[in-house]
């Protein structure tokens, strides 16, 4: 991991910025990598990371070294050391951080590069490329100095308002005062996310799998191909979705405070696993704890994980800001569809902060200061293929609400 900071510690809580109600967020930040250089002989050469403004949220680049080019190319295993890490701004930090690369034996003017490995996740891509050179003729760029802020560890500070029970879980199509819905809001379809499953109850489609139930190991939310379509508002549905929504579940409603879930993801490509809140007052705004875009090639349910703010009023959004994260190379974390783990977010005043099996993953400054909010857990469904493979269920094994002031 990169070590160090710039000599200054800066700090921008954006107290004084406009989010005219939760409709404006302040800019990202632009991350660019800086050349360098080194004396030859030198056992490390220190490659500048920079972010050209404060941030409001958490930025992640993921850097690679790569061999240079020419004559005076260096190699990895040779004149340097390969470095592949992960470089974290999160507000209120510092704008400069230092990559160090071991070097093993470089030559005047023998030169090598760090790279982006993709454009920052939380931040604007500036230079993507830094050349690094083993040089006498120029003054050796120096390790930054100062201190960086660690992530949090998970902490419950309000009083607990509200934990799953076997014994006294309550459900029903469009819930209630003390019951979940096993609808959304605006129904049971989400045809503008181009979602392709119907969230089912069973009450109301009689003969169907299960689509909420208690296991041995929690709650389980599952998602299925239908062995008989439905037809439901006009069209056939050969998917069934699942979803608990707690916007008339007044106990799972809080202000500010914290949600944990302990939950185990689904592995099946086409499902759409999510932990969300919505505001009372409706959509948007939305804090995203969790998803994970099982619909997407690219995503691996074992080590990524997905953190979103949405904003905006009256059914508009305005703005939309998160991660992505490989928490396996940022954070050591993984496994997230073979066994159970912690998804939490903890809402203050000032900032937003989310977190994975009790470490911090990703913060944001907060837009949505008055807003009360409601959770949804939910597998939707994103596929027209035979959606048979690994499991389509989440599970849960516990979910409880802490209240703060």
């Amino acid at each position: 991991m990169p070590a160090a900071s710039s000599t200054a510690t800066m700090t921008s809580s954006f107290a004084d910025f406009d989010f005219a109600n939760g409709t404006k967020l302040p800019d990202k930040a632009t991350l660019s990598l800086e050349n360098a250089t080194f004396a030859p002989g030198s056992g490390t050469a220190y490659v500048p990371v920079r972010l050209n403004q404060p941030t409001p949220n958490t930025v992640i680049a993921r850097v690679i070294t790569v061999n240079g080019s020419g004559a005076l190319r260096a190699l990895s295993g040779y004149h340097y050391k390969t470095v592949d890490t992960v470089v974290i701004f999160r507000p209120g930090d510092p704008l400069v951080q230092t990559v160090e690369v071991p070097v093993i034996s470089a030559a005047e003017g023998q030169q090598f590069q760090l790279k982006l490995r993709e454009a920052p996740w939380g931040g604007l891509q500036g230079q993507s490329v830094a050349t690094i050179t083993a040089t006498s003729g120029t003054a050796a760029t120096q390790k930054a100095a100062g201190t960086f802020r660690q992530p949090r560890s998970f902490a419950a500070t309000g009083t607990l308002q509200f934990e799953l029970d076997r014994d006294t879980h309550k459900r029903s199509p469009d819930g209630g005062w003390n019951r979940w819905a096993t609808s959304l809001s605006h129904g049971r379809t989400q045809i503008a996310n181009a979602e392709t499953g119907l969230y089912l109850d069973s009450s109301l489609f009689p003969g169907i799998e299960g689509p909420v139930y208690w296991s041995t190991q929690g709650l389980v939310l599952h998602s299925q191909k239908l062995k008989t379509p439905i037809h439901y508002e006009g069209r056939d549905w050969h998917y069934g979705a699942s979803v608990l929504d707690g916007r008339n579940f007044l106990a799972s409603q809080i202000g500010y405070g914290q949600y944990e879930w302990e939950a185990r993801m689904p592995s099946r490509r086409g499902s759409w696993p999510a932990f969300w809140l919505i505001s009372t007052s409706g959509w948007p705004p939305e804090i995203d704890i969790y998803e994970g875009f099982g619909y997407q090639n690219y995503w691996d349910f074992d080590r990524h994980a997905a953190h979103t703010i949405h904003g905006g009023s009256n059914g508009a959004r305005s703005f939309q800001r998160g991660v992505t994260i490989q928490t396996e190379q940022a954070y050591g974390l993984k496994g997230y569809s073979q066994g159970f783990h912690r998804f939490a977010v903890d809402i203050q005043r000032d900032y937003i902060t989310w977190f994975v099996d009790g470490v911090e993953t990703y913060q944001s400054v907060n837009p949505f200061k008055g807003h009360r909010w409601y959770p949804i857990m939910n597998v939707a469904v994103k596929t027209s293929g035979a959606y048979d493979d690994g499991s389509g269920d989440m599970i849960i094994k516990s979910f409880r609400i802490y209240s703060a002031p």
